[in-house]
């Protein structure tokens, strides 16, 4: 069937998937897809000077019959004279932890894998056979679920494996050989379970840890292939009948207890009686989507560019009026990507996570704050906008005091944080002809006989009352007086106040008091 190979030959070369001379691990599990997959690549193989390595995990979910899988993909690719690396998992085990499904465990155990031989073996491609009908499905799914452009666009031709939640372990390589492989061509397997403890090293990593415990996986420069995503799986079904290929069969795709084998078998088929073409409509979809998504990640660079502003680890920032300003779609991509940047991961993030934020983010004012998902909030301030660990306090640029403190006087008395107080006793002849009260928030000209010699740095206290400078002798509230300053909430109850024989003098870095101020 040599259109197959036409087609698969241009699909390549239209989205650049194999450089001249790549290294290339193929998945290859011993079904339809990836039998086709790993045929026409070696039939490829001399135009492209591909050089391929076989990769096959044993997910050990129905006994002789995964171990006889693991044996045919061995005699294949010795046959093939493509070395091979077998690896084995218990993917039963994996889904025992909580929030995590038999499907999930068996696909984060699968690209594992096939990084970690991809890691050993020094090739930066992984290609795999999904097919059209297989990104129609993901398609369908993800409507299903709820997504956006960025889920309806489905698989992609390559991508980027980039950083991967997988299953609880950093990959790492020893640079040792991987089980099972030979690189003088020919395969073999070693041992009953196929890999050996010891060539993939694992770590933790640090990461949130939501209902599915995981670590982040950081798998720079690897890239995933599909050669086959245009190819529609009746095409390849009659490709391997063409050259006697003679694939496995899992039967487990027939188990309709998986989410995807009952949109497979039960709702695509009863779609298909609306419009026979169903399938084709979802490719189709998925290649609009991918196109719209491209022109959202662009104009989202440039306001990112645009609105973000400096922020310490662990958050993101937007300067609010700035991010006010931006259309709604953009207004959820910045928050999307505020919260991949922190948990590197969209998964679990739906479209009421996001929304929550963003309504908030419009309408919401300084304090509030709303629960996105996986640990994180958006929190308004007063002219900014956060995504954060929920519960984290706004950075302020004052120290937190916890107790009051007396002051030398004269005299340097710290005060925690790396801060200080520094008293000093000046003639009124050393106040500068050009005086401003306000010039510098974090110092202060007090007239001593009016605040006497006793000074201390206490905490706000229920009932503080005080008297601005410049407001003509009008008391305030302290409380009220510092929302209206913008001091962040989170650190109004530990902001550092000095007192003396008249009370408040001081609201440090803020505003003297008129009573204690020196008069020019």
């Amino acid at each position: 069937m040599e259109d197959l190979l036409v087609a698969v030959r241009r699909y390549v070369q239209r989205y650049a998937l194999f450089a001249p001379g790549a290294a290339v691990v193929v998945g290859v599990s011993g079904g339809p897809d990836s039998l086709c997959l790993l045929h026409l690549l070696c039939r490829l193989q001399p135009e492209l000077d591909l050089r391929l390595h076989v990769a096959h995990l044993n997910h050990g979910l129905r006994g002789a019959e995964s171990d006889a899988d693991a044996a045919f993909v061995v005699e294949l690719a010795a046959a093939w004279a493509a070395p091979c690396t077998v690896g084995q998992v218990d993917v039963r085990a994996l889904a025992a932890a909580p929030g995590i499904s038999l499907e999930e465990a068996a696909r984060l155990a699968r690209y594992r894998f096939l990084a970690g031989v991809a890691l050993a073996v020094g090739a930066p491609l992984i290609a795999v056979g999904h097919n059209a009908d297989d990104q129609a499905e993901t398609v369908l799914m993800h409507f299903l679920r709820g997504s956006g452009a960025a889920g309806l666009r489905g698989m992609l031709p390559r991508a980027p494996l980039g950083e991967y939640r997988l299953g609880g372990q950093r990959i790492e390589t020893d640079k040792q050989m991987m089980p099972g492989e030979q690189r003088e061509g020919g395969a073999r397997a070693q041992g009953s379970n196929g890999a050996q403890e010891g060539h993939l090293v694992t770590s933790p990593a640090r990461c949130w840890r939501g209902r599915t415990p995981c670590h982040l996986v950081t798998l720079p420069g690897l890239w995933l292939v599909r050669p086959l995503l245009a190819t529609p799986r009746a095409e390849i079904e009659a490709y391997c009948v063409e050259h006697d290929l003679r694939p496995r069969f899992d039967r487990s795709n027939e188990d309709t207890t998986f989410f995807r084998n009952r949109l497979r078998h039960e709702l695509l088929p009863i779609l298909a009686d609306y419009n026979p073409a169903i399938r084709d409509v979802l490719v189709r979809t998925a290649e609009v989507m991918a196109g719209d998504h491209q022109v959202l990640r662009s104009a989202l660079a440039s306001a990112w560019v645009e609105v973000t502003v400096p922020a310490g680890p662990g958050e993101v920032q937007f300067d609010l009026t700035g991010w006010r300003a931006l259309p709604p779609g953009l207004q959820r991509a910045m928050v999307r990507e505020a919260i991949h940047r922190l948990r590197h991961t969209l998964r679990n993030i739906n479209w009421a996570h996001v929304e929550r934020g963003v309504w908030l983010g419009r309408t919401g004012d300084a304090g509030q704050s709303a629960t996105l998902a996986a640990g994180l909030a958006l929190q308004i301030g007063y002219d900014r906008l956060r995504v954060a660990d929920e519960g984290r306090p706004w950075a302020t640029n004052a120290p937190q005091i916890s107790a009051a403190m007396s002051l030398a006087a004269p005299g340097i008395t710290p005060v925690g944080d790396g801060w200080q107080v520094q008293v000093r006793l000046l003639s009124r002849a050393a106040l500068p002809a050009d005086y401003d009260a306000g010039a510098d928030p974090w110092g202060a000209w007090l007239d001593a006989e009016v605040v006497g010699p006793a000074l201390a740095l206490r905490p706000r206290q229920p009932g503080d009352r005080f008297q601005p400078h410049g407001l003509d002798g009008h008391s305030v509230r302290l409380n009220e007086f510092m929302i209206n300053a913008r001091a962040p909430r989170d650190a109004r109850a530990g902001w550092p106040l000095l007192v003396g024989a008249t009370g408040l003098a001081w609201v440090c870095g803020l505003r003297v008091d008129q009573r204690a101020a020196v008069r020019p």
